[in-house]
């Protein structure tokens, strides 16, 4: 295996010298039989016998903890006294991590038990059965809870106990953070959401809830910005006219972005049955309409989903649509369509302060007003539930502004 990765014997020699060098070439072979490609193969080799050594001083048997800690003081040593940088040490970890659970190595730890762990149990289920939230709220809510119970002291042993200086102090660490007065608002309000629901359990005070000040943000404030059609055709005729996979496959996520405005996460949902072939039909799963939605599929978008799929997207039993291009193959997540978007805008020098998806959305919104619909046709198009949610695109409508301003009123005065 080595002498494949490998062209120095030297090098060769020193990997199968190693300790545990069976149980490493093997776990690089099952890696090559999964798809890794060579040079991911070479990294993982050296951080598995980076790994090996330390197991090995420690006796055979270590902890997540203690592996990173040792971690960072053996690559320092070997780096000429140089920290070794955070994405090192997580590409070590990645690789020699499961390698050691197969050995048997790793010491698991107890998980420690999540504070109010059945009181968020209480609340998630309340948001799914009672209230009817998507899965996408309930998840956001909870990280948000769990956020605030990790800052709590550790005196704090009861909900109620908990102050407004708790929450405040929660808010203001967020602030510094360099978080949006919209985005603190809405976590406040989740913190309102669950005091709220546990005031009503008698787990605090009633009116703890009402007392949770909300940053104040003002109706139709933001004007949503989005790159301009011309930087839009760009990025699609660079990705259609590239051969490689990743741009494949970007080609057919931005196509899905722009000509249906949908969310990162709607198009990591799309599923190889979402697509009708025979009806030229796509299903869009949307979490917030608690429905499916389905479009007409375009001749753009069609065209591209089928180069995808023929071209670019892996052979694999996931039925997700989007999968990865590197091993391991796995379905492609929001975050991930995120930084595929983020990186070809970048590349196209667009200039805006959110380079991810959802300012695709926003340019589809725009597109839509220029060509003349209807506030109701774009939020039908885009899955808004409120017109409230639409109404903000009226201040970039800039072809029905020009018209207010050329009326003559001179005959009503």
């Amino acid at each position: 295996m080595y002498d494949e990765l490998f062209e120095n014997p030297a090098v060769v020699a020193r990997y199968r010298a190693g300790p545990y060098a069976k149980s490493r070439e093997q776990f690089l072979k099952k890696a090559q039989a999964n798809g890794y490609s060579p040079r991911t193969l070479m990294r993982m080799a050296w951080a598995l016998l980076v790994v090996a050594e330390i197991v090995r001083d420690a006796g055979g048997r270590i902890t997540p903890e203690g592996l990173r800690s040792a971690l960072y003081r053996q690559v320092k040593s070997k780096w000429a006294g140089h920290p070794p940088s955070g994405h090192t040490i997580k590409l070590i970890l990645q690789a020699g991590v499961p390698w050691l659970r197969n050995l048997g190595g790793l010491i698991v730890e107890p998980k420690r038990p999540q504070r109010f762990a059945t009181e968020l149990l209480a609340f998630n289920k309340y948001c799914r059965v009672e209230r009817g939230l998507s899965p996408v709220t309930i998840t956001s809510c909870d990280e948000a809870m769990r956020w605030f119970f990790k800052s709590l002291p550790s005196r704090v042993r009861s909900l109620d106990a908990v102050t407004l200086a708790h929450v405040d102090a929660f808010l203001k660490d967020h602030a510094s953070r360099g978080w949006s007065r919209k985005s603190l608002h809405a976590l406040a309000c989740r913190l309102r959401s669950f005091f709220r629901y546990a005031g009503s359990r008698q787990w605090c005070r009633s009116d703890f809830a009402r007392s949770i000040e909300l940053p104040r943000i003002y109706k139709l404030e933001d004007v949503p910005r989005a790159p301009s059609t011309e930087q839009i055709d760009r990025i699609l005729e660079d990705t259609a006219s590239s051969d490689d996979p990743a741009k494949v496959r970007a080609h057919a996520i931005l196509s899905l972005l722009i000509h249906y405005g949908l969310r990162r996460g709607e198009v990591a949902r799309l599923t190889l049955d979402d697509l009708d072939w025979a009806a030229e039909m796509i299903h869009v799963t949307r979490p917030k309409m608690r429905r499916a939605q389905a479009y007409p599929m375009s001749v753009p978008v069609g065209e591209a989903i089928l180069r995808y799929l023929r071209q670019a997207r892996p052979r694999s039993p996931h039925r997700s649509l989007f999968l990865t291009v590197q091993a391991p193959i796995r379905p492609l997540s929001g975050p991930s369509i995120t930084s595929v978007v983020r990186t070809l805008l970048t590349e196209q020098g667009v200039k805006l302060t959110w380079r991810g998806a959802h300012c695709l959305r926003h340019a589809c919104a725009g597109q839509l007003l220029d060509a003349g619909f209807t506030l109701k046709q774009i939020a039908d198009h885009l899955g808004h539930r409120s017109l409230d949610t639409t109404r903000i695109y009226t201040k970039i409508d800039l072809r029905g502004l020009r018209q207010v301003a050329e009326f003559d009123l001179g005959a009503l005065l």
